[in-house]
């Protein structure tokens, strides 16, 4: 085993944690915008770092970069997805919990 397989293997094993860590947010925290935020932050970076881990063992090789590619297309859309599912639970549910509501016109 090398320092290399040793760096990767702490890189999934980050990514992964990340990505549980995630999941039991989405199913402990009590509302939308709440779970909205534990589905887009942790479960992009865990899989970030679960890329890297994977470019790392496989380095070298030409799967790299589609790994990069990925991990770009996950980083451009998480962001939008996030951001239209917040819309919809503000026009879907009685937002009065907010302490400021800035999108009310």
């Amino acid at each position: 085993m090398t320092v290399a397989d040793l760096i990767a293997g702490l890189l999934v094993l980050a990514g992964s944690l990340l990505a549980l860590t995630a999941a039991i947010g989405v199913l402990r925290f009590p509302d939308t915008l709440a779970r909205m935020h534990s589905a887009t932050k942790p479960q992009v970076l865990g899989l970030l770092l679960v890329l890297a881990g994977a470019a790392v063992r496989l380095r070298g090789s030409f799967d790299v970069g589609m790994l990069v590619v990925t991990g770009l297309f996950i980083v451009i859309t998480a962001p939008v997805v996030g951001h239209r599912v917040g819309r919809l639970a503000y026009r879907e549910q009685d937002m009065s919990e907010l302490a400021v509501d800035e999108m009310n016109e």
